[in-house]
This record gives structure tokens, C-alpha cells and sequence, in this order.
């Protein structure tokens, strides 16, 4: 589905990314930890075309590298940023309609989905996003980012500040997207959700990949965790 290779980026003259190398399958969920400020939300914005990148960035076989985030997005990449991009003035309805993609007579992900999922937010469809509580909100985010209908999507930090129920619900969305044949590409801080959720698994640090494999061998490599996730 996706392939990064040798991927630079800079912020001035400040080398973010330096050398990053990954890939993700399709329907596959895939983690990118490691500390804050590593580059890992650099990633996705380099992948999604809103960070000049350096390097390949091979999405269904085509090289992406270069491209405006608007020719990404319409090749099928879904972004969810960590900040909760949604217009707080629209009603919930009005922030998901936002997101339907025109011309699309079948989606994976329709409205009354959503609805379905989470009947919370149908049952404040017409309040406006900025007035729900903040889980709503990251739900709200993602929600209308499906409603794109993407093959590939990028959610960053979704569980930052979130009661431990509403951290439940975002990782059984996520699993759920998976199985609606999405690939993922999850940053996350929680080890404990992106350990149950992810077939594999990154860590950044330095701008740089230092460990790959799956949640059993992350979780056997005590020194890789003491090293590059713990505090």
C-alpha cells in the first residue's frame, strides 16, 4: 500500500527526518512511536504533502513524493492530525457532510455508519463541533475523514487526553477501519493501545527508525523500550 524510503524533511534549516525508511500493507495497522519531538507527526505531514520531502514515498505503486496535498488526498490518503481540525461552527452533521467525497456512488463509510458507531454524535448532529466534548470531537475528526472513502489513512495522536472509555472506542474505530480493508498508519504515545491494536510496530527517535517488529517483539526488548520510550 505504502512504501517510504530514505525519507528526509526539514523545518529551515533544522534536518527533522533523517533517513526514515517504512511501509504499510494493505488493511494493515501500523504504529510510529517514540518521544515527542522525534518527527514522527513529520511523517505524516511529509507523506500527506504538507512538509517538502526528500526520499520516496511510493503509495499503491506510484511515486507520491512532490505532490500537492490536495493530489494526495484525491489518490485516496486520508490525514486525522493531532490538533482535532474541525470547524467549530458547523454542526456535527455539517462538519461530516464536509467530508464526502463527490462523484463516489459507494463508500465504505456513510453517515448513518458513524451514527451507528457513536450515537452520541447523532444525537447532537445539529449541535455545533466546537460546543461537544473534546472525545467527540477527535471522533468527529476521524469520522469525517472516512467520509472520503480513503484507502490509506494517517491518525495522529487520537488518544491524546482522553478518558480511558473514550481510548477504547477510538482503538475499536480504528480496528474496525482496518477490517473495512483501510490501512492505518497510527502515531501514538499509549504503547498499551497501539500493543493491542498493531500488526507492526515503528519507533523513531533522532528523526530516524530504530526498531521494527511485531507487538510480541516489542514487547520482549526491554532495553528498546527503556531506551526509546520510557521516561
Amino acid at each position: 500500500m505504502l512504501e517510504v524510503k530514505d525519507l528526509h524533511a526539514y523545518y529551515g534549516r533544522s534536518h527533522i527526518l533523517q533517513g526514515v525508511n517504512l511501509n504499510v500493507g494493505n488493511s494493515e495497522i501500523v504504529s510510529l512511536l517514540g518521544r515527542n519531538g522525534v518527527g514522527r507527526s513529520t511523517v505524516c505531514k511529509t507523506i500527506m504533502g504538507l512538509v517538502p520531502p526528500r526520499g520516496s514515498i511510493v503509495y499503491q505503486g506510484e511515486e507520491i513524493a512532490g505532490y500537492k496535498a490536495h493530489a494526495i488526498a484525491q489518490k485516496g490518503i486520508g490525514f486525522v492530525p493531532e490538533d482535532r481540525w474541525i470547524f467549530p461552527g458547523l454542526t456535527v452533521l455539517q462538519n461530516l457532510q464536509l467530508g464526502l467525497k463527490g462523484g463516489k456512488t459507494q463508500q465504505r463509510w456513510t453517515i448513518d455508519d458513524v451514527f451507528e458507531m457513536f450515537p452520541k454524535l447523532g444525537q447532537r448532529s445539529n449541535v455545533q463541533g466546537g460546543l461537544i466534548s473534546g472525545g467527540e470531537q477527535q471522533m468527529l475528526t476521524i469520522c469525517r475523514t472516512l467520509m472520503g472513502d480513503p484507502n490509506f489513512i494517517m491518525i495522529d495522536e487520537p488518544t491524546e487526553g482522553l478518558a480511558p472509555k473514550m481510548v477504547e472506542q477510538v482503538g475499536r474505530l480504528i480496528e474496525e477501519i482496518a477490517q473495512r480493508g483501510i490501512s492505518v498508519l497510527l502515531v501514538e504515545q499509549k504503547l498499551n493501545i497501539a500493543l493491542k491494536i498493531s500488526q507492526r510496530l515503528y519507533i523513531m527517535g533522532h528523526g530516524q527508525i530504530v526498531f521494527e517488529g511485531s507487538p510480541d517483539d516489542l514487547k520482549e526488548d526491554e532495553s528498546i523500550r527503556k531506551e526509546w520510550l520510557e521516561v
